[in-house]
């Protein structure tokens, strides 16, 4: 039978064993949950299903976050559990998703596609960016107008599934671009590579339920509800 001190003693390295595992985890990715089951957690919303009607419907908005979000974070981890890739931030696994097994790369992107994407909308969104962002728009495209026409004709011809985006680019400009499925301009396959600002999900499930086949529409009602002050800070950062 082990001494009281003995006893003590193991009890001791086992919490700071412990303790120091969660700080590693902890630190690898935003994303982390401190659950031992799982690398990746689905994030909240941080607003209603309703909250964007009438432009995005409640019904598209809980099927959306908690079907198809909550399927990329559960395959994803599945992915990372079976190639042992543990302790990888999601940001590094994106950024050099081409070394991984293409379930990182399309569970990964679209983890954090999404992620970014519903910060990007708030209830009472919409209007015109202003600040260092809309200073930014004007330097690149001559106005707010003629970059939202060149980003909707990105949203709206991406053949079949995909995203349109806005990117500060490697000249600190901001260009626009579209990728497909669930790729992103920092990944290091992307054709046009950046850091996201703006990122708009063309897939068929996020806009069937209201507005069928009718993509333009969709992306039209969509600047109703975009957050220009998130956007701003993705500029920013």
């Amino acid at each position: 039978m082990k001494s009281r001190r003995e006893f003590l003693r193991t009890g001791t390295i086992a919490a700071a064993g412990s303790l120091a595992l969660l700080s590693i985890r902890g630190n690898a990715s935003a994303f982390m949950p401190i659950e031992e089951s799982s690398v990746f957690s689905l994030p909240e919303l941080g607003y209603d299903y309703k909250a964007l009607e009438p432009h995005i419907d409640a019904l598209t908005m809980q099927i959306h976050h908690d079907k198809h979000h909550k399927a990329y974070v559960d395959k994803l981890n599945d992915a990372i559990k079976a190639n042992k890739l543990e302790g990888i931030s999601l940001i590094n696994l994106i950024k050099d998703v081409s070394k991984y097994p293409v379930a990182i790369r399309n569970n990964g992107g679209g983890h954090y596609n999404h992620s970014m994407f519903w910060k990007l909308m708030k209830p009472n969104g919409g209007g015109v960016p202003s600040g260092k962002l809309g200073e930014a728009i004007q330097a690149s495209f001559e106005s707010f107008e003629n970059m939202k026409t060149k980003f909707n004709d990105a949203a709206k011809s991406r053949f079949g599934s995909g995203w349109a985006w806005v990117i500060k680019n490697a000249e600190g400009k901001l260009e626009i671009t579209s990728t497909a499925n669930q790729d992103n301009p920092l990944m290091d396959v992307a054709a046009v590579k950046g850091s996201p600002i703006i990122g708009l999900d063309v897939w068929e499930h996020a806009y069937y339920l209201k507005y069928q086949n009718l993509r333009a529409d969709y992306i039209n009602a969509w600047w109703n509800v975009i957050n220009w002050e998130e956007a701003t800070k993705n500029y920013m950062a």
